[in-house]
Protein backbone atom coordinates (compact mmCIF):
# COMPACT_ATOMS: atom_id res chain seq x y z
CA UNK A 1 0.00 0.00 0.00
CA UNK A 2 1.45 3.28 -1.13
CA UNK A 3 1.85 5.97 1.49
CA UNK A 4 0.77 9.38 0.40
CA UNK A 5 2.98 12.21 1.54
CA UNK A 6 1.97 15.81 1.52
CA UNK A 7 4.44 18.66 1.45
CA UNK A 8 3.62 21.89 3.13
CA UNK A 9 5.21 25.23 2.51
CA UNK A 10 6.33 26.86 5.75
CA UNK A 11 4.30 29.91 6.48
CA UNK A 12 5.78 30.99 9.74
CA UNK A 13 6.09 34.57 8.57
CA UNK A 14 4.08 36.50 5.99
CA UNK A 15 6.00 37.28 2.85
CA UNK A 16 7.48 40.73 2.63
CA UNK A 17 7.26 42.80 -0.52
CA UNK A 18 10.19 42.08 -2.79
CA UNK A 19 12.77 44.82 -3.36
CA UNK A 20 12.06 47.20 -6.23
CA UNK A 21 13.74 46.98 -9.59
CA UNK A 22 14.88 50.43 -10.68
CA UNK A 23 14.72 51.43 -14.34
CA UNK A 24 14.30 54.92 -15.77
CA UNK A 25 12.92 56.06 -19.08
CA UNK A 26 14.57 58.69 -21.26
CA UNK A 27 13.03 61.64 -19.37
CA UNK A 28 14.25 60.34 -16.03
CA UNK A 29 17.72 59.67 -17.41
CA UNK A 30 17.99 63.19 -18.83
CA UNK A 31 16.98 64.60 -15.45
CA UNK A 32 19.56 62.44 -13.68
CA UNK A 33 22.31 63.53 -16.09
CA UNK A 34 21.57 67.22 -15.48
CA UNK A 35 21.49 66.67 -11.70
CA UNK A 36 24.84 64.89 -11.79
CA UNK A 37 26.25 67.64 -13.99
CA UNK A 38 25.36 70.39 -11.51
CA UNK A 39 26.61 68.24 -8.62
CA UNK A 40 29.94 67.88 -10.42
CA UNK A 41 30.03 71.62 -11.11
CA UNK A 42 29.41 72.33 -7.43
CA UNK A 43 32.30 70.06 -6.45
CA UNK A 44 35.01 70.97 -8.94
CA UNK A 45 33.58 73.72 -11.16
CA UNK A 46 35.29 76.67 -9.42
CA UNK A 47 38.67 75.05 -10.08
CA UNK A 48 38.10 75.50 -13.81
CA UNK A 49 36.73 79.05 -13.60
CA UNK A 50 38.55 81.17 -16.23
CA UNK A 51 38.60 84.24 -13.94
CA UNK A 52 38.43 84.86 -10.18
CA UNK A 53 34.69 85.21 -9.38
CA UNK A 54 35.08 88.60 -7.65
CA UNK A 55 37.59 90.20 -10.02
CA UNK A 56 36.54 92.95 -12.43
CA UNK A 57 37.78 91.74 -15.81
CA UNK A 58 35.87 93.97 -18.23
CA UNK A 59 35.34 97.72 -18.26
CA UNK A 60 31.98 97.24 -20.01
CA UNK A 61 29.16 96.41 -17.59
CA UNK A 62 26.47 93.95 -18.73
CA UNK A 63 28.85 92.86 -21.47
CA UNK A 64 27.64 90.47 -24.20
CA UNK A 65 28.66 86.87 -24.77
CA UNK A 66 32.12 86.71 -26.34
CA UNK A 67 34.85 84.15 -26.88
CA UNK A 68 36.51 85.37 -23.67
CA UNK A 69 33.37 85.81 -21.57
CA UNK A 70 31.15 82.85 -22.39
CA UNK A 71 28.16 84.21 -20.46
CA UNK A 72 28.93 87.91 -20.58
CA UNK A 73 29.79 90.16 -17.65
CA UNK A 74 27.72 91.50 -14.78
CA UNK A 75 26.91 94.99 -13.55
CA UNK A 76 30.51 95.50 -12.36
CA UNK A 77 32.26 93.84 -15.26
CA UNK A 78 32.88 90.48 -13.55
CA UNK A 79 32.80 87.24 -15.53
CA UNK A 80 29.34 85.74 -15.02
CA UNK A 81 30.45 82.25 -16.10
CA UNK A 82 32.98 82.12 -13.26
CA UNK A 83 30.40 83.43 -10.81
CA UNK A 84 27.84 80.81 -11.86
CA UNK A 85 30.42 78.07 -11.33
CA UNK A 86 31.08 79.40 -7.83
CA UNK A 87 27.40 80.04 -7.14
CA UNK A 88 26.58 76.39 -7.88
CA UNK A 89 28.60 75.41 -4.83
CA UNK A 90 26.39 77.57 -2.57
CA UNK A 91 23.03 76.82 -4.21
CA UNK A 92 23.51 73.07 -4.52
CA UNK A 93 25.52 72.70 -1.31
CA UNK A 94 23.16 74.62 0.97
CA UNK A 95 20.06 73.00 -0.53
CA UNK A 96 21.55 69.50 -0.31
CA UNK A 97 22.65 69.97 3.31
CA UNK A 98 19.26 71.37 4.31
CA UNK A 99 17.18 68.70 2.57
CA UNK A 100 19.39 65.92 3.98
CA UNK A 101 18.96 67.19 7.53
CA UNK A 102 15.24 67.88 7.09
CA UNK A 103 14.41 64.49 5.59
CA UNK A 104 16.68 62.53 7.92
CA UNK A 105 15.14 64.06 11.02
CA UNK A 106 11.61 64.02 9.61
CA UNK A 107 11.69 60.41 8.41
CA UNK A 108 13.33 59.15 11.60
CA UNK A 109 10.87 60.93 13.88
CA UNK A 110 7.96 59.89 11.66
CA UNK A 111 8.86 56.19 11.85
CA UNK A 112 9.43 56.37 15.61
CA UNK A 113 6.07 58.08 16.12
CA UNK A 114 4.29 55.50 13.95
CA UNK A 115 5.79 52.55 15.85
CA UNK A 116 5.59 54.06 19.34
CA UNK A 117 2.14 55.65 18.99
CA UNK A 118 0.36 56.90 22.09
CA UNK A 119 1.13 60.23 23.73
CA UNK A 120 4.53 60.57 22.02
CA UNK A 121 2.93 60.41 18.57
CA UNK A 122 0.10 62.78 19.54
CA UNK A 123 2.25 65.49 21.14
CA UNK A 124 4.95 65.45 18.46
CA UNK A 125 2.42 65.50 15.63
CA UNK A 126 0.49 68.44 17.09
CA UNK A 127 3.66 70.46 17.69
CA UNK A 128 4.98 69.93 14.18
CA UNK A 129 1.55 70.55 12.66
CA UNK A 130 1.45 73.95 14.36
CA UNK A 131 4.95 74.74 13.14
CA UNK A 132 4.11 73.58 9.63
CA UNK A 133 1.32 76.15 9.45
CA UNK A 134 3.81 79.05 9.31
CA UNK A 135 4.45 80.23 5.72
CA UNK A 136 7.93 79.07 4.73
CA UNK A 137 9.21 82.24 3.08
CA UNK A 138 7.84 84.43 5.88
CA UNK A 139 9.52 82.26 8.52
CA UNK A 140 12.80 82.38 6.61
CA UNK A 141 12.62 86.17 6.28
CA UNK A 142 11.95 86.63 10.00
CA UNK A 143 14.71 84.27 11.17
CA UNK A 144 17.39 85.53 8.78
CA UNK A 145 16.49 89.17 9.43
CA UNK A 146 16.63 88.62 13.21
CA UNK A 147 19.70 86.39 13.48
CA UNK A 148 21.66 87.46 10.44
CA UNK A 149 22.51 85.67 7.23
CA UNK A 150 25.24 83.05 7.21
CA UNK A 151 25.53 79.62 5.66
CA UNK A 152 24.85 77.71 8.94
CA UNK A 153 21.82 79.93 9.66
CA UNK A 154 20.45 79.36 6.15
CA UNK A 155 20.92 75.59 6.41
CA UNK A 156 19.26 75.35 9.83
CA UNK A 157 16.42 77.69 8.83
CA UNK A 158 15.62 75.71 5.68
CA UNK A 159 15.85 72.49 7.69
CA UNK A 160 13.36 73.80 10.24
CA UNK A 161 10.98 74.89 7.47
CA UNK A 162 10.79 71.54 5.69
CA UNK A 163 11.33 69.00 8.47
CA UNK A 164 7.67 69.01 9.68
CA UNK A 165 6.36 68.20 6.21
CA UNK A 166 8.84 65.36 5.84
CA UNK A 167 7.74 64.07 9.25
CA UNK A 168 4.06 64.02 8.29
CA UNK A 169 4.79 62.24 5.00
CA UNK A 170 7.02 59.58 6.55
CA UNK A 171 4.65 59.01 9.45
CA UNK A 172 1.70 58.41 7.10
CA UNK A 173 3.70 55.84 5.16
CA UNK A 174 5.07 54.18 8.30
CA UNK A 175 1.61 53.89 9.89
CA UNK A 176 0.40 51.90 6.87
CA UNK A 177 3.40 49.57 6.90
CA UNK A 178 3.17 49.18 10.68
CA UNK A 179 -0.21 47.45 10.33
CA UNK A 180 1.03 44.78 7.91
CA UNK A 181 1.30 41.14 8.93
CA UNK A 182 5.08 40.80 8.68
CA UNK A 183 5.52 43.71 11.11
CA UNK A 184 3.03 42.12 13.50
CA UNK A 185 4.92 38.83 13.37
CA UNK A 186 8.22 40.62 14.04
CA UNK A 187 6.65 42.37 17.02
CA UNK A 188 5.31 39.07 18.37
CA UNK A 189 8.80 37.61 18.03
CA UNK A 190 9.91 40.26 20.49
CA UNK A 191 11.78 42.54 18.13
CA UNK A 192 12.43 46.02 19.43
CA UNK A 193 11.52 49.41 17.99
CA UNK A 194 14.92 49.84 16.36
CA UNK A 195 14.65 46.54 14.50
CA UNK A 196 11.14 47.30 13.31
CA UNK A 197 12.19 50.69 11.98
CA UNK A 198 15.43 49.65 10.29
CA UNK A 199 14.56 46.18 8.96
CA UNK A 200 10.79 46.21 8.47
CA UNK A 201 9.47 49.73 7.90
CA UNK A 202 12.21 51.83 6.31
CA UNK A 203 12.97 49.48 3.34
CA UNK A 204 9.28 49.51 2.43
CA UNK A 205 8.90 53.30 2.40
CA UNK A 206 12.24 54.10 0.78
CA UNK A 207 10.88 54.76 -2.72
CA UNK A 208 8.27 57.37 -1.72
CA UNK A 209 10.75 58.94 0.73
CA UNK A 210 13.30 59.44 -2.06
CA UNK A 211 10.64 61.07 -4.24
CA UNK A 212 9.68 63.34 -1.36
CA UNK A 213 13.34 64.23 -0.78
CA UNK A 214 13.71 65.31 -4.39
CA UNK A 215 10.59 67.44 -4.23
CA UNK A 216 11.73 69.16 -1.06
CA UNK A 217 15.12 69.80 -2.62
CA UNK A 218 13.37 71.76 -5.37
CA UNK A 219 11.37 73.76 -2.82
CA UNK A 220 14.51 74.54 -0.82
CA UNK A 221 16.36 75.75 -3.93
CA UNK A 222 13.47 78.07 -4.74
CA UNK A 223 13.17 79.40 -1.17
CA UNK A 224 16.94 79.92 -0.97
CA UNK A 225 16.90 81.74 -4.30
CA UNK A 226 13.99 83.86 -3.08
CA UNK A 227 15.82 84.82 0.10
CA UNK A 228 18.93 85.68 -1.90
CA UNK A 229 16.86 87.72 -4.35
CA UNK A 230 15.58 89.73 -1.38
CA UNK A 231 19.13 90.23 -0.12
CA UNK A 232 18.86 87.85 2.84
CA UNK A 233 20.62 84.81 1.41
CA UNK A 234 24.31 84.27 0.73
CA UNK A 235 26.05 87.57 1.33
CA UNK A 236 28.71 89.37 -0.80
CA UNK A 237 31.39 88.82 -1.87
CA UNK A 238 29.94 85.31 -2.24
CA UNK A 239 26.76 84.71 -4.20
CA UNK A 240 24.42 81.89 -5.07
CA UNK A 241 22.31 81.88 -8.22
CA UNK A 242 19.46 83.83 -6.65
CA UNK A 243 21.86 86.56 -5.56
CA UNK A 244 23.28 86.73 -9.09
CA UNK A 245 19.79 87.39 -10.44
CA UNK A 246 19.20 90.11 -7.85
CA UNK A 247 22.55 91.79 -8.53
CA UNK A 248 21.91 92.01 -12.26
CA UNK A 249 18.17 92.58 -12.32
CA UNK A 250 18.69 96.03 -13.89
CA UNK A 251 20.04 94.31 -16.98
CA UNK A 252 16.76 92.49 -17.57
CA UNK A 253 15.38 95.28 -19.76
CA UNK A 254 18.58 95.11 -21.81
CA UNK A 255 18.40 91.36 -22.23
CA UNK A 256 21.75 91.06 -20.47
CA UNK A 257 23.12 87.50 -20.25
CA UNK A 258 24.21 88.29 -16.67
CA UNK A 259 20.60 87.97 -15.50
CA UNK A 260 19.47 85.33 -17.99
CA UNK A 261 22.09 82.64 -17.35
CA UNK A 262 21.65 82.43 -13.53
CA UNK A 263 17.89 82.14 -14.08
CA UNK A 264 18.49 79.36 -16.61
CA UNK A 265 20.75 77.59 -14.09
CA UNK A 266 18.02 77.66 -11.41
CA UNK A 267 15.40 76.48 -13.89
CA UNK A 268 17.56 73.67 -15.28
CA UNK A 269 18.32 72.29 -11.81
CA UNK A 270 14.76 72.41 -10.50
CA UNK A 271 13.19 71.08 -13.73
CA UNK A 272 15.69 68.21 -13.96
CA UNK A 273 14.99 67.18 -10.37
CA UNK A 274 11.26 67.21 -11.15
CA UNK A 275 11.87 65.11 -14.27
CA UNK A 276 13.82 62.60 -12.20
CA UNK A 277 11.37 62.28 -9.31
CA UNK A 278 8.34 62.20 -11.64
CA UNK A 279 9.90 59.10 -13.16
CA UNK A 280 10.71 57.56 -9.79
CA UNK A 281 7.26 55.97 -9.18
CA UNK A 282 7.50 54.35 -12.64
CA UNK A 283 11.00 53.11 -11.88
CA UNK A 284 9.97 51.33 -8.67
CA UNK A 285 6.57 50.11 -9.84
CA UNK A 286 7.77 46.83 -11.35
CA UNK A 287 8.66 44.42 -8.57
CA UNK A 288 10.17 40.98 -8.82
CA UNK A 289 7.76 38.09 -8.63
Amino acid sequence: MMALSTSTTPADEPAKPQGPKYSFNLVGRIGLVVILFWALVALIGPVFAPHPPGEIVDWDYFGPVTSEFWMGTDYLGRDIFSRILMGARYTVGIALAAVTLACTLGVLLGMIAAVAGGWFDMILSRLLDAFNGIPSLLFGLVVVAAVGSSIPVLVLTLTAIYMPGSYRFARALAVNVNTMDFVTVARVRGEGTGYLIVREIFPNILGPVLADLGLRFVFIVLVLSGLSFLGLGVQPPYADWGALVRENIEGLSLGAPAVIFPSVAIASLTISVNMFIDNLPTAIRDRSE
